[in-house]
This record gives structure tokens, sequence and C-alpha cells, in this order.
């Protein structure tokens, strides 16, 4: 009986936290042993270690119970193992006792969360949460996609050295933007309150792949390999060289002389995980409709260079997308399987007004179509995975682009890192219809066409050719990783390269809504084209200012600008077109209009509505002048050859 109201009184103490008393009980001697035992458990929990007075007698459940108390849980969602490994679970139950499992006084006992729930209370860190309604703080927050976060932090990025080259303004505003892939809670996995986090719902790093496979992308942005690679430590990124070192004394110049230290490495060529521009996005499907109206008139092909401006990618985290307003043709010579570029007298003016409307050169597009059916309108599908996709004169045509135009970069040693210019296909699809596809080649690339290492096969589109070391140039080795027979990757020469190792996929589209940087709607002909219906002149200007729905509408185009700014009749300077093209690039009608009243361009536009004029009354009388379409010579109406060039009419 004694022993009863003993275990009666210590579980009375026990309850009131009385823990001196019950070891003043528990050294009474009342001279026979008791049938429990006192112990005093240590529990570790993520909070810290605490410690719980309990019986040997006590059921397991009772554990549960005075641990709950004794940290001031939240909730029962925790387990407890005798062992950090997690191997020896001690159950809850109510018929088990703790001496059943082992316990002795003094042991170690570990909590964990159940499935990263929060079992201690959390002070919210946010100040706009306490100044919100209870109401709008309790309601319970919707799962939706998760996304980039495009929350402004503050990161550990180097500021640029002194010195060097400006950086985009789009990388600029990725420096700031933390990256994070934002998941909101989810309601059946997630069991802690508004403000925890779990495993389900803790934001993703900006390069995981799990993420980027599940939204189908290929490859991760360049900022977010910036991230990845600089997330602890800072990165010095270097681009690949094949020339000797110069400079090295210890031997005679080449070729009567080498050594290991001038002497550039081998180069193992590997596929690209980031790329610099992640999307081609194209304003309105009338630029690629204007750009195709020269091949559907010659059947020649066509290249053309892409103006817009880089921004930030929503769809991609810490992505960028070149966002393309205008196409020009520089003057070429094309036919049916190849186009020569010319020198362009109007480039350096084409650069200023683009400029001054905030726009650059981000791009360039050609043209491969061969027609198949005229009367349905489908293509030859030509390129794919069982021919090629970029032959190998077009990547060495792609890697001198993108050197002319490198991506400056904190990051790297010499102030530029890469490039931003991407490389538009215009081609049939399997479906045999017009088809856009997107393309950069990786750094690798870039660096042996600048040191002149690749050329172009004649036999083999897919292939590039290594060139060999002579008497004039060093080459290195160059080699590509390739599976053989037993499924081993293995090193094999690139004398005849795969082109696929050199390229990264950019995927384009057409915008849907928004107002454009241009009109949609554009009648005046393109520059640079040799055609009777092509051709800019005074008639096709005051014709398509008669066409547009105002002022502004008719001179927010690159053609129309390069026009007035080139043509023969009076030709207006970057000063008298920096108010017009301000205007077009506020989308100012009001200033358009003032423009318009000014003496050049009133007497400009006077011309041509006097030259529209005075063709009509030729046309009418039956005496037009027609044009030479090779030479663009005007004739008299009764010539049935050009005088200039002797072609036919």
């Amino acid at each position: 009986m004694s022993s009863i109201i003993l275990m009666f009184l210590v579980r009375f103490l026990q309850v009131n936290n009385s823990q001196q008393n019950i070891l003043i009980i528990l050294n009474w001697n009342i001279g026979k042993s008791l049938p429990f035992v006192f112990q005093l458990l240590r529990v570790q929990s993520p909070e810290g270690t605490a410690r719980v007075e309990v019986l040997d007698s006590d059921v397991t459940a009772h554990l549960f119970e005075r641990i709950y108390e004794a940290l001031n849980l939240n909730s029962f969602a925790f387990t407890l193992h005798k062992d950090r490994q997690r191997k020896e679970e001690i159950t809850s139950s109510k018929s088990r006792q703790l001496r059943d499992c082992g316990l002795c006084h003094g042991d170690m006992i570990y909590l964990n969360p159940v499935n990263g729930a929060v079992l201690f209370e959390q002070s919210s860190t946010s100040s706009e949460t306490h100044r919100k309604p209870l109401s709008e703080s309790s309601r319970p927050v919707q799962s939706s996609e998760p996304g980039p976060s495009t929350s402004k932090v503050t990161l550990p990025i180097p500021p640029p050295p002194p010195g060097a080259p400006e950086e985009d303004e789009v990388d600029l505003q990725l420096y700031k933007v933390s990256g994070l892939i934002e998941r909101q809670r989810d309601e059946k996995l997630c069991r802690h309150n508004l403000n925890g986090k779990c495993v389900h719902c803790t934001p993703l790093e900006p390069w995981d792949e799990e993420y980027l496979k599940e939204h189908n992308i290929k490859h991760m942005s360049f900022h977010s390999y910036l991230r990845k690679i600089t997330s602890k430590n800072f990165v010095s990124l270097e681009e690949l060289s094949c020339k000797i070192k110069p400079g090295c004394r210890e031997h005679p110049a080449w070729p009567r002389g080498i050594c290991s230290k001038c002497q550039p490495g081998a180069v193992t060529l590997m596929r690209q995980p980031y790329r610099h521009t992640d999307n081609v996005l194209f304003e309105h499907a009338n630029l690629v409709e204007r750009f195709l109206s020269y091949w559907r008139a010659t059947g020649h092909q066509r290249l053309a260079w892409l103006y817009g401006q880089y921004e930030s990618h929503p769809d991609v985290p810490l992505g960028i997308r070149a966002r393309v307003a205008a196409i020009y043709e520089p003057p070429q010579s094309s036919s049916r399987d190849c186009i020569a570029l010319e020198t362009d007298p109007r480039e350096e003016l084409v650069q200023q007004i683009a400029q001054r409307l905030g726009l650059r050169r981000v791009g360039w597009i050609f043209t491969d179509l061969v027609p198949l059916d005229v009367s349905k309108g489908t293509v030859k599908h030509i390129r794919g995975v069982d021919t090629h996709f970029l032959s190998a004169q077009e990547c060495i045509t792609a890697g001198h682009y993108q050197n002319l135009h490198p991506s400056a970069c904190r990051h790297a040693a010499s102030g530029y890192f890469g490039s931003k210019f991407v490389t538009v296909c215009v081609s049939g699809d399997s479906s045999e219809q017009v088809h856009l596809e997107g393309y950069q080649v990786s750094g690798q690339c870039g660096a042996l066409v600048r040191d002149r290492v690749l050329l172009p096969t004649r036999d083999a589109p897919d292939l590039a050719y290594v060139r060999d070391s002579s008497e004039h140039q060093y080459v290195p080795d160059v080699y590509y990783k390739e599976r053989d027979e037993y499924g081993n990757e293995v090193g094999v020469s690139a004398k005849r390269l795969p082109v696929a190792y050199l390229l990264v996929d950019v995927p384009c589209g057409v915008a849907v809504g928004g107002p454009p940087t241009f009109g949609a709607t554009a009648t005046f002909p393109p520059a640079n084209r040799p055609l009777q219906q092509h051709l800019q002149t005074l008639q096709a200007l005051h014709r398509h200012i008669a066409a547009s729905d105002s002022f502004l509408e008719a001179m927010s185009d690159l053609h129309v600008l390069l026009y007035l700014a080139s043509n023969e009749a009076l030709a207006l300077g970057m000063e008298s077109l920096a108010p017009l093209l301000d205007a077009v690039r506020l989308r100012d009608g009001d200033a358009a209009e003032a423009w318009r009243a000014l003496p050049s361009a009133a007497t400009l536009l006077h011309l041509a509505a006097a030259d529209t004029g005075a063709e009509g009354v030729r046309a009418e009388g039956g005496r037009a002048v027609w044009t030479c379409a090779v030479c663009t010579f005007h004739n008299p109406p009764a010539a049935a050859s050009c005088d200039m060039c002797a072609m036919p009419r």
C-alpha cells in the first residue's frame, strides 16, 4: 500500500514540476524495494535539448504528452528515436511501458518533425503581416504554379572593376533580382502555419534541374549559371584561346620552336549547359511576312539584321529575351542557294537611327526555303535531326557575328564573356510549313572561329573541319566525347567535327498583344530590294502616308525613317530627324505633327505629293516610263529594252 501511495505522490509532484521534492521522496528509505524507477530523460530537438521526468512504468504515450508539454509544441506531429540514425523508433502506445523500450535514467532520445511540420512557435519577420487585419492575415493562401521570383535582394555581386565596359541594362536588373523560384504552400503536404516553410514549399534555386525539366527549359540562363558557380566563392570567367601565348623568350618563334608554357592546351568540346539569350520574340507577325515577301516574289534567299532590345524573360529564371522590333536587309546579292553580302554605305546611318530609337542590333535572320507546292504554299523539310539544324558554314558565320557583338560581364577577366547575339533560320518544318528556329553557338565555337580553327566542309553540311597546323599557325588538338560500342564515353579526334556540339537552341515566337515599337501595317517598301514593286520612291512614300491612320503611324517604320535621311531628292540630316525620332520613340502624335510642319519636312512631303501627281498624269496619258528590273534605270515607254544595260523589258 505504501508503494501505491508513493507512486501517486510522485505523479502529483511530477505534474507540478517539483523535481526537488521527488528526489527527496525517492531518497526516503521505506524498507522495501519500489515497483517503479524514476527516470530523467534528455530530449534533443531542432530547437535544443530539454529534460523530462517519467517513470519506467509509464506508457510511451505518456512520454509523448510529457515532451509535448515540456517543449510547448504546436502539435504531436513528431517522432522519437533512441539513436541519431532514426533506426530505433519509440512508438506511441497506451499499453507498452518505457521499461520495455530499454530506456534508462539519463538516456538521450531524439525528436524529429514529421513531413517538415513546424512544431515550435515562430514570430513573423514581416512588418507588413502585423499591419494586416486579422481576417486578411488568417486567410489561407491559395496554391498556384511556381514561378521565378522578381523580388529585389542585396546579393554579394562584386562591383565592376574600374575601366570595365558598361554592362547591358538587363544584366544590371538581373543582378538585383533574387532569382529564387517561389512555391506556394501546399494544402495537402505542408503541415505548418502560414509563416513557416518546409521542403514542399521552400523556394528553389534558379538552376534547379527538376524545375527546368518539368517546364521544358533545355538550358539554364546565363545569370542562373553565374549564381550557381559563384554561390560560395568568386569565379573569374576565362574564354578559350587556341593561340600561342606571345612573349616567350625560351625558344624561337613558331614554327621553329614551342614549349609547354606558350603552347595552347588541347580542346575537349562539351555541350554548353547555359545560354546568354533564352528567347527571341518578334513584336508582330508582319515583321516576318514583310521579310519573306522578297523570297515569295523571286524565289531567292534573303538575309537581314534584327533590331530590338534585350529584356528579362519571365518564363525562365533569370532569363533574357531578345525583343525584335524591326528587320533591316543590307545590300546583298542572292540566288536560290547562296547569299553574298555587299558593302552597306548606310550602315552607320542605320545604327544612329536605331540608337536614337532605343534599339540595337540583337541578331540576324536568313531564309533557307525551297517551295514544294506553290498552290498549297508548302515548302520542303530539309533541316532536322536526320540532316542538320545549321550547316558548318552557318555556324562559323554565327560565331563570327557573336564575336563582333560580345556581352560585357564583370566576372570576366577581359571584361567580356559570350554574346547575346542570336541566329534565326527560316526553313520548312516537319509539316512542310514555314517555321522559325533560333540558335546560338557555344563559347567554344566562338573561340574556334575567332582563332581561325574551324573550316566548313563541302560534302557534309553537318560536319566542320579543324584546320591543320602550318608554318603560319599552330592548331591545338580538338576532341569531342561520344560513346563507343560498349557504352563507354571516349574522346574522339575532331578533325571532322559534328556541329551539333556547338549549337544552343533558342526558342522563337511572336508577341500576342501589347503595343509594338513600329506599326504592324506598314506598306512602305524595305530598303535595298532591286525589284520594280519594291523600290523606295517619293510616290511610295506619299502612298504610305495616305494609307496610314495617322502621321505618327506612317513614320513609325525604320525603312521610312531611313529613306527620309538618305533619299536623293532632299535628304534630312540626323539633326532634322531628331524631333521625329523622339516622337516615334515616345509615341507622341502631337510632336510628330509639329515636326511635319517644319520647313524641311514640309518641303520633302510636298515633293512627294507633287511627284505622285505627275506620275498620275503620265499614267493617264499612256506615256508612263518603265523601270528596269536589273539596273533600275527609267526608260521611255516605247523602249523594248533598257537603254542602260540592254536587258529586255
